[in-house]
Parts: structure tokens; sequence; C-alpha cells
């Protein structure tokens, strides 16, 4: 049975999986799915066979957690890097935003979110004990916290701190030219690597 306007089945079902991407609504997808069978059928190929390969091939950095294409990821194994400094972020979108500022070079911590009770997301939801030990091995001089800063925000780089004030590493957080509330990855690039730049001590 085909649904109201659709010929086709199969542009029908085209049509469902690029409308079920974040954003996108039928209209667009239709636009999509349309200039797909545009085109020749090896760029097609390509197109699907990258999702592929994304899916089945990315891994998480076994040190930092963000993602990469071998164990360790580019970051961590880069020599030239500041390896006694780690900023920790929420998501991988986050480090994509700082990398952007080139205001920074020292490594990286992705949480995997932040804590949150409303959605039942606590501290072991997320890689809060891997940092901890990342620490705790040693070489470790300042922690940056560069999360989001709302409430939810707030109380995961709290929590943090409270588990790494007896390691005497130097615990900061990034500037508040980034408004309350706001989330890293909407943040330009001036200001958040002005952020970045001026971090300041963590303070309760």
């Amino acid at each position: 049975m085909y649904s109201k306007g659709y010929t086709s089945k199969l542009l029908e079902e085209a049509v469902d999986q690029f409308a079920s991407l974040p954003g996108v609504g039928r209209k667009s997808a239709l636009r999509m799915a349309l200039h797909t069978l545009k085109q020749p059928k090896e760029n097609v190929e390509k197109f699907a066979s990258s999702f592929l390969a994304l899916k089945s091939g990315i891994k998480y950095c076994s040190n930092c957690y963000m993602l990469s294409d071998t164990p360790v990821c580019p970051i961590c194994s880069n020599r030239m890097r500041n390896h006694s400094i780690i900023c920790v972020v929420e998501s991988v979108r986050d480090v994509m935003s700082i990398e952007n500022t080139e205001q920074y070079s020292g490594l990286y911590h992705v949480l995997g979110g932040i804590i949150s009770p409303m959605e039942g997301i606590g501290p072991d939801d997320l890689t809060i004990n891997e940092l901890i030990e990342r620490v705790k091995a040693g070489g470790i001089e300042e922690v940056v916290l560069a999360l989001s800063t709302g409430i939810e925000g707030e109380t995961t780089s709290f929590y943090i701190f409270r588990k790494l004030e007896s390691t005497g590493v130097r615990i900061s957080t990034i500037a508040r030219g980034v408004g309350f509330g706001d989330d890293l990855e909407y943040a330009d690039e001036l200001t958040l690597g002005r952020a970045i730049e001026n971090r300041q001590a963590f303070k309760i």
C-alpha cells in the first residue's frame, strides 16, 4: 500500500530514512532522495559505503574516548601536544569546536554526556572513573573543565572537582566568555578560544 503522493515504495522508504536524520523534515528528505536518484550509481554506492564503513570501523580512543579510526586517536598519539593537560568535555563535538579555535594544545577527555538525574544519567554512566584513573596514573598537571555552563554542567564539574581535589593537580575551568547555559558547540571560535586561553582556577 502506497502512502499519499507516492507511486514508489522504494522512494518512500528512502525518504523515511533521510527524514530520520536530526533536523530533516519530509520535504527536505524528499529533495535529498530525488537528488540521490539523479546521481551516477558509483557516487551513490560511495555515499552508502561511507556510512557502512563509519558504523563498522570507527572506534573510541582508549585514552580519551574521542572518535578515531585507530585504537588511540591522533590527538593522544601526537607527541607535539602537551600531555600534562587534560581538557574535559561533554561530547566529541566539543573537541571539534575547541580544536577549531587553535588555542589549545593539550589532550582531551570525552565524558559522553553530563550528570542529569532527570534523564537518569549518573556518574557511572559517564567516563568519569576513567578520567580519575588517568589523573592518578601520573603525569597530569592540570585538568580543564570545559563543560556546558548550565546547572547540569556545573553539577558535573563540581562532582569531578570533588573526585580530583585530593590528587594535587590544578583544576581550572574555562573563562565566562561562554554565557551561562550555553553549549560549547554553539559558541563562536573567537569567544571559545578566549575562554580556553583565559581559563581560571575552579572555585566552589
